[in-house]
């Protein structure tokens, strides 16, 4: 590992993303995931705490050897406390990585003062009993053919610690460490810090690691918690102020307490910033940022839940709603977009809502294989909101598209009443509109005289016939309800059916007749996917 202006990426959502309360993934989960970072290119995935228990200790060694028989270009992580039992542990788990030299042990211990006593004990008084442990176990491992990557947990609080910091430093490197990680590990820095902030700390141990071990190559490490909401601005400060050359972090910000810094964010980051920090020498990421979307969705399905409005990846991310931002983006995906949502798997999508306009009502009727004019497409926008005006937070594409039929519903009944005066003749009035008209009456006389009546009111305005007509009961019980079926023929022979279901015979067949009407209507005038000559020619009526 080394290039003066690549950033790795160092994901952890498998190790510190599941130490977040209900963040825990199933062992088969786990190892999903891998196959995730492996397709993102990371290149390196911390893959638990092999010593926390057997269950990770065997997570740990399957993606080990699942990414080993792959022979793919990715690190594989374990982490450990500086004990020696735990060292070993995490070496075995990773044993299948060794021959590809992609296994990698990160061990740690505290510095700040309060930490170290709360961990340590006594034996956060003995300085030199922790930097000579520090030294013997990094050297067995090196030894053992393992990258180290040593984190002195806490180093943002580090205090009056500085000197013992150093000194753990020299002792790594000393015995081939080649990755230092300096985290932020409480999520509380600031650059209005000053002097005493991290990543002016960082730069100093840098400097003198590299004054005194110049044939070395280290790698400096940021790993960020978001407290403060300071992860992704503390990460990059690290990397494009500072020394740093891996980012640490999760997938969508998970882990403990507020989370890590947001890998997806990171990486977008540096793609979009990178050259503009430093023009001679451009930042970037090895990053494949195509399958970042998926792998969001993954631990948002898995892991933990992630908000509407998380950025990049969030479902909220590239979506809208508004009138004058759909109409720009439906022209220019960059027009309300930072970048093109496709550049990371996604796809920008429209809610339709109460500032939504006529263009989104259009393209997503026109989508659905549905006509809308120019002419109209407002007109039919404003029907969509009156018919959800209590819906401020949005309608589905589906409740649009059953706006939009409503709207082009030749038959749009409230009520239905009917009487019959002698076994010839029947009295139907209809509350709502028909064809055009407001509340109509109609007198018919023959026989099946409320069926009949209705039948004839309609072929006024369009031509039809009934080709199939059934009526049963829905159940055996004395409530049971009457199920009509009415079969109609249009135009070129084609044939559509309605159903309708109520308490009174007469009403069911009617509505069945009235949903068969409204169907065979809409599909005839206003379906993309019929051509029909006779009806092309045809104005129908203003619903």
């Amino acid at each position: 590992m080394a290039d003066d202006n690549r950033i790795y990426i160092f994901d952890t959502t498998l190790r510190d993303g599941q130490q977040s309360p209900g963040a825990g993934m199933s062992f088969e989960d786990n190892l999903i995931y891998a196959q995730y970072a492996s397709k993102l290119n990371i290149d390196v995935l911390e893959a638990g705490f092999p010593a926390a228990s057997q269950t990770d200790f065997e997570i740990v060694r399957a993606i080990s050897q699942q990414m080993a028989d792959q022979q793919s270009d990715m690190v594989i992580a374990g982490l450990c406390q500086l004990r020696e039992a735990q060292v070993v542990k995490t070496m075995e788990a990773l044993a299948p990585s060794i021959k590809a030299r992609k296994a990698r042990v990160h061990t740690y211990v505290p510095v700040d003062p309060n930490l170290m006593q709360a961990s340590l004990g006594k034996l956060a008084d003995d300085k030199q009993q922790i930097i000579h442990d520090l030294y013997r176990l990094i050297k067995m491992a090196t030894d053992g053919g393992f990258e180290v990557e040593f984190s002195p947990e806490g180093y943002s609080r580090m205090g009056l610690n500085f000197d013992f910091v150093t000194d753990l430093i020299r002792a790594a490197v000393s015995a081939g460490a080649g990755i230092i990680n300096c985290p932020d590990t409480i999520g509380g820095a600031s650059r209005y810090e000053g002097e005493h902030y991290f990543v002016k700390k960082m730069q100093q141990h840098a400097d003198i690691i590299s004054k005194e071990f110049p044939q070395h190559k280290v790698i400096w490490s940021a790993h960020c918690h978001n407290d403060f909401g300071l992860a992704l601005e503390n990460s990059i400060t690290a990397a494009f102020d500072g020394p740093v050359r891996q980012i640490e972090g999760c997938m969508n910000g998970v882990g403990e307490r507020a989370g890590n810094v947001s890998l997806e964010q990171c990486i977008m980051y540096i793609k979009s910033f990178g050259e503009k920090a430093n023009p001679a020498q451009p930042y970037y990421t090895n990053i494949d940022i195509t399958h970042l979307q998926e792998a969001s969705n993954f631990i948002a399905q898995n892991m933990l839940p992630r908000q509407p409005h998380t950025p990049i990846t969030g479902e909220n991310a590239a979506r809208h709603t508004s009138g004058g931002h759909t109409n720009a983006v439906l022209k220019n995906p960059l027009a309300y977009q930072p970048f093109d949502p496709a550049s990371i798997g996604s796809n920008i999508s429209f809610v339709f809502g109460p500032l939504s306009g006529g263009n989104h009502a259009k393209r997503t009727i026109e989508a659905h294989g549905y006509k809308c004019d120019e002419s109209e497409k407002a007109v039919i926008a404003q029907a969509i909101k009156d018919r959800y005006a209590d819906r401020r937070k949005g309608i589905t594409d589906f409740e649009l598209i059953e706006a939009y039929r409503y709207f082009r519903s030749p038959i749009k009944v409230k009520a239905i009443n009917y009487a019959r005066t002698d076994t010839d003749h029947a009295h139907l009035t209809l509350i709502g509109h028909f064809f055009g008209q407001e509340n109509i009456s109609i007198e018919h006389k023959g026989g099946n005289s409320v069926l009949a009546g209705l039948v004839d009111a309609i072929r006024a305005h369009y031509d039809i016939n009934i080709i199939d007509y059934s009526s049963q009961s829905d159940g055996k019980s004395a409530h049971a309800k009457c199920l009509s079926r009415i079969t109609i023929r249009v135009a070129e022979n084609r044939i559509y059916v309605g159903e309708a279901i109520d308490a009174d015979i007469h009403i069911s067949a009617l509505t069945a007749l009235i949903n068969a009407v409204n169907e065979s209507y809409i599909m005839e005038f206003y379906s993309a996917n019929v051509d029909s000559p006779e009806h092309n020619n045809f104005s129908p009526p203003s619903p």
